[in-house]
């Protein structure tokens, strides 16, 4: 059975299944997911916990021993599983579902790995232990849920932000979820309950965000100009080599180019986002871009690109960053003048 993350607590409260997978990239969410069930576990009587990390090697003969064996503390124990970036193999597969078909009673089997495509999470080995037990699949969260997250989250703490220091905080821990944790809990432990500034945000909290080109590419389609020029300095800040983000931006101008063709060809834009393959994700955000770039602002955009690449190549002179801006801001709806004041 699949649970969405934010049903786990609720669930806990009421059941207790014979085996969990937690899967997903976001470790700091992945790990509050398995203490939830550990704590859960524990308060039913479960008291002693065994660890098994997959390896190159891993016996998983292990496995069946593990949850066979006698204790001689506990009668009920906890065995994580941890698979991490790992997949069972033809092995795994035939122990894990062998487990599933008869999970021990005394037992409580967590399986914890990173983020599973949908190919795997058809496979054997995973539809046996969803049928068996519990599914949760950790998603990130993004920049449009962030503010929220971060405000339950100082709520939890009894903690009450203004509006103001919501979102200075999200900006400055925008894609790293445990930098968001300890910040808040920093701010906890020196103002205890209570009401929390954007000054002392400004003060306290240092910039930790860490950003992808995708999420520039995201912040430019939406037309978010000062989120992209702090994503591109942010990049920029950790070594991220020109030529990628370069790519990175004409593919998304060059799918832009195509879909105005086609609306321009009397092309119903669905028809045309299916024709190219688009992501449902990623629809709305091309849409918005549409709706403000016209067919010839694409074309210009296309030629901002092979300058860029010009450029990057040393065979024109000039700044690749420089362009690189221009070129963002241009697809976010803005240009280069003002981007001074935008990168303040």
């Amino acid at each position: 059975m699949k649970l969405r993350l934010e049903h786990l607590n609720a669930h806990l409260n009421k059941d207790l299944a014979a085996l969990y997978v937690v899967h997903g990239d976001e470790l700091l969410l992945v790990q509050e997911a398995v203490d939830a069930i550990r704590n859960a576990a524990r308060a039913r009587g479960y008291s002693e916990r065994a660890c098994l990390t997959v390896e190159a090697g891993f016996d998983w003969d292990i496995l069946p021993r593990t949850s066979a064996s006698l204790s001689l503390f506990a009668s009920r124990r906890i065995l994580e599983l941890r698979l991490g970036n790992a997949r069972p193999g033809d092995a795994g597969t035939n122990v894990l579902h062998a487990y599933a078909r008869r999970p021990s009673t005394d037992v409580l089997l967590v399986v914890t790995c990173a983020k599973l495509d949908p190919a795997t999470q058809k496979g054997r080995w995973f539809t046996a232990l969803e049928t068996a037990g519990i599914a949760v699949q950790v998603w990130p969260v993004d920049a449009v849920q962030l503010p929220a997250w971060i405000e339950r989250r100082l709520r939890n703490k009894g903690l009450q932000a203004t509006a103001e220091a919501v979102t200075l905080l999200a900006e400055r821990v925008e894609g790293n979820l445990l930098a968001a944790a300890q910040e808040i809990e920093k701010l906890y432990m020196l103002f205890g309950a209570g009401s929390i500034t954007a000054k002392q945000v400004q003060t306290l909290v240092s910039d930790s965000a860490r950003y992808n080109v995708y999420d520039l590419v995201d912040a430019n389609l939406a037309g978010q100009a000062e989120r992209g020029v702090r994503i591109l300095q942010g990049l920029r800040n950790e070594g991220q080599e020109a030529p990628l983000i370069s790519w990175a931006l004409h593919r998304e101008i060059r799918l832009l180019n195509l879909l105005g063709f086609a609306l321009s060809q009397g092309q119903p834009l669905e028809t045309a986002l299916t024709n190219h393959r688009v992501w449902e994700k990623r629809k709305p955000l091309l849409r918005r871009a549409l709706l403000r770039l016209p067919v010839s602002t694409c074309r210009c955009l296309l030629e901002d690109c092979a300058r860029l690449d010009r450029l990057i190549k040393g065979i024109e002179p000039g700044d690749p960053w420089d362009e690189l801006a221009r070129l963002s801001l241009r697809l976010a709806g803005r240009e280069m003048l003002n981007y001074s004041a935008l990168a303040c």
